[in-house]
């Protein structure tokens, strides 16, 4: 262990005892100027000597700091720096290494260059990794966070030279890790969800706003907290239990009865009112409500749904014009009284930590629902990760058409825009994207939010000038066919971002960002986005890959399970214990999903295990075979899923491959003859080519845009050809 290193208030170590106190490389993740001085108090009694890269590798404040420091200097261009290197860590001495001036994504994980990082690593000898983050300096836009650390430094533990290859893969994940540790660090993150949406309805009440695409109304923030207020009020008489279920589309009576639910201290429950009966009765077992908030003209819309008795539904039509007197007394507080004060109106408390803050339920697409308890601290997070990464201006606007229950709609159109001010512009479903694209044209929407499946409408019912306005298209929730990605460019002139996330980790981890500009900068542009993958990890968020089957622990740039650490990660399913030690483990989170991360930090996802089959003991991954099957029978750019690939039990090799067509004719037997030759001809295994087909009207799939794997399941047992 290090000798006792003195470090000033402004500075938090993390980790500190990790610190080597025999000769080891120090890498920070990144770096300011203001973090040399710091850095160099790590040596502790060892002799500090500087690793840097050529002087016009760094800007003027950079260079002038390593010069300040009156430290050794090794400069990488110099001749056996490796043995230089090697014989300074020999004799004890800790070597900082100064990374160079790049422009980087905000708010990085790891701010090095690929060829500089490897570099580093083929010198042999010890690597100190250090995370780094500046809570005072990368903030949401309502973060009045006092006093604490500028700088945080997370040390990783100390990594001896490999003896094998692998390495670069081991310090990239060690630097993530820290990083992330360093981030999740932050006092903000701890706030309450109702103390975050306060402060964000009094700095941006005024500004921001919600425009119901439905009616072409339009009601400030400052309305909605108001209108909120006094529903919340009203919300802790009728009910004394914790949660509260709501059942609306996007819009402005939706954001009203999220806000109010958890302004009335109470967890709100989104249901999904596209579910079958047997799974949405199981979310209201487990959720335990009494209370439902919803319209009048919703419950006679929505008649499928196993609506509650009418004394348990709160219709918000009927209710907030009675409330008109306490909503102008709202208004007016909120514009008179500080943030402290409406929160002792209100009853909220400022800390919320790992408290449940709302209760979503997984999609079904592969079991029963599951209850996915996201707290205070998981969704405070994730607005931050999101907001910050994304770093748009607050005047932007957002358009928000997906489904509450969905977790990306719930996360990114209602809670993220009050806290940072974005007007929303609403819309009750995704699927009518003509009106969505007139919605975009006609209000300038910057940020659309959808899935690969709601996409494909955009391709032959929207024109061109429509989606001018848009700076950023964001699609997740399943994989982004490279077909789609393609023909969406060609014809809209803008790339779609892939991104990823899951409900259990509130959900965003990772999306990919349009290319900086770079005309005035001397320095190097770190990637943003590579296609195929789908993005870079959000700060604050590690990464670990497992062996699909022996679940030991490999490196990340080896394909395997998925497993994810940060402060967005979920802490387990509503009364389900046994399957919330399935996915979690030490805080880190199984994703149930296969892939990879490559030397950039890009994260690639080569299929859900629930979409692999183990034939002849190979995975055999479903998603790939269907973009073979897409391009061999010519379905690019077809406005609906036409195809989809599913395992069943099979007595010989354990599984078998189905096809599900919605394109087979009556000769269907001829059909997957022919398309087998097809695939053979392109290179496609013989193992991964289905030897049944089945004859479908239509290919399942969720509200979402996921594929319903359960009915895709059920239909795929039906007969079919051999």
């Amino acid at each position: 262990m290090a000798p006792a290193t003195s470090f000033s208030r402004s500075v938090n170590v993390l980790h500190s005892d990790r610190l080597a106190s025999s000769g080891a490389l120090l890498i920070p993740a990144r770096l300011i100027p203001a973090d040399l001085a710091r850095l160099a108090k790590f040596a502790g009694s060892r002799s500090l000597v500087l690793l840097t890269e050529p002087v016009e590798a760094y800007a003027s404040d950079i260079a002038d700091a390593s010069r300040n420091l009156g430290a050794n200097v090794l400069s990488v261009a110099s001749p056996d720096i490796a043995g230089s290197v090697q014989r300074a860590v020999a004799e004890g001495h800790a070597v900082l290494y100064v990374p160079p001036s790049v422009i980087a994504p905000p708010v990085a994980n790891l701010a090095i260059p690929r060829r500089n990082l490897e570099f580093l690593c083929n010198l042999h000898v010890p690597i100190q990794p250090i995370g780094v983050d500046y809570p005072h300096q990368e903030i949401l836009s309502i973060d009045r966070t006092t006093g604490g650390a500028e700088v945080v430094y997370s040390v990783g533990p100390l990594l001896n030279p490999a003896s094998e290859g692998g390495r670069y893969a081991e310090v990239q994940a060690a630097l993530i890790d820290a990083s992330s540790e360093a981030f999740a660090a932050r006092p903000f993150l701890n706030i309450s969800l109702g103390r975050a949406l306060l402060a964000g309805f009094k700095q941006h009440g005024a500004t921001g706003y919600v425009l119901d695409g439905l009616d072409g109304s339009q009601t400030s923030y400052a309305k909605i907290f108001a209108a909120a207020a006094a529903l919340a009020e009203l919300i802790k008489k009728e009910t004394s239990q914790p949660r509260i279920g709501i059942a609306l589309p996007p819009g402005r009576g939706g954001l009203v009865a999220n806000m109010a639910a958890v302004l009335a201290g109470k967890i709100p429950v989104n249901f999904n009112f596209t579910a079958g009966k047997d799974a949405v009765e199981s979310a209201m077992k487990q959720s335990g409500i009494d209370r439902f908030l919803t319209a009048d003209t919703f419950v006679r819309k929505v008649q499928s749904f196993p609506w509650p008795p009418t004394k348990q539904l709160m219709f918000l039509e009927r209710i907030l014009p009675r409330l008109q007197p306490k909503i102008i007394k709202w208004l007016i507080a909120l514009k008179l009284l500080p943030v402290p004060v409406l929160a002792k109106l209100l009853g909220i408390s400022s800390e919320g930590g790992d408290g449940e803050a709302a209760l979503l339920f997984t999609s079904g697409s592969s079991g029963e629902p599951k209850g996915v308890a996201l707290s205070h601290r998981n969704i405070v997070s994730n607005v931050t990760q999101f907001a910050l990464r994304l770093a748009l201006p607050s005047e932007d606007k957002i358009l928000g058409s997906l489904p509450l229950f969905h977790s990306l709609g719930g996360t990114v159109t209602l809670w993220f825009p009050i806290m940072q001010g974005h007007p929303l512009v609403t819309y009750p479903s995704p699927l009518e994207v003509v009106k969505l694209a007139e919605l975009v044209d006609k209000h300038g929407v910057a940020l659309m939010l959808s899935t690969p499946t709601f996409l494909r409408g955009f391709l032959k019912r929207v024109k061109v000038e429509q989606l001018a306005s848009l700076k950023l298209i964001v699609t997740g929730a399943e994989k982004l066919p490279a077909n789609l990605e393609e023909e969406f460019l060609k014809k809209f002139g803008k790339p779609v971002m892939e991104g990823y996330g899951l409900t259990e980790t509130t959900p965003a981890t990772n999306f990919n960002l349009p290319e900086p500009s770079s005309a005035n900068s001397p320095w190097p542009v770190l990637p943003v986005r590579r296609v195929g993958s789908v993005g870079q990890l959000l700060p604050g968020l590690a990464v670990r890959i497992t062996d699909p089957i022996t679940e030991a622990e490999v490196t990340v740039n080896q394909s395997g399970m998925i497993w994810f650490k940060g402060p967005n990660v979920f802490k387990g399913y509503l009364k389900q214990p046994r399957k919330t030690e399935e996915v979690l483990q030490n805080n880190w989170f199984r994703t149930g999903d296969i892939g990879r991360l490559d030397e950039d930090g890009f994260l690639f996802i080569e299929g859900r295990l629930s979409r692999f089959s183990k034939i002849g003991g190979e995975m055999v991954p479903h998603e790939s075979i269907e973009e073979h099957i897409t391009r061999a029978l010519r379905l690019e750019g077809e406005a609906e899923r036409r195809i989809a690939v599913v395992g069943v039990p099979d007595d010989e090799k354990g599984e078998a491959l189905v096809l599900l067509s919605t394109v087979a004719s009556e000769a269907v037997k001829q059909e997957i003859i022919q398309l087998r030759y097809t695939l053979l001809e392109q290179g496609v295994p013989s193992l991964w080519i289905p030897r049944r087909l089945v004859r479908v009207e239509a290919i399942p799939v969720l509200a979402s845009g996921k594929l319903d794997i359960k009915a895709c399941e059920r239909l795929a047992s039906a007969r079919g050809v051999e």
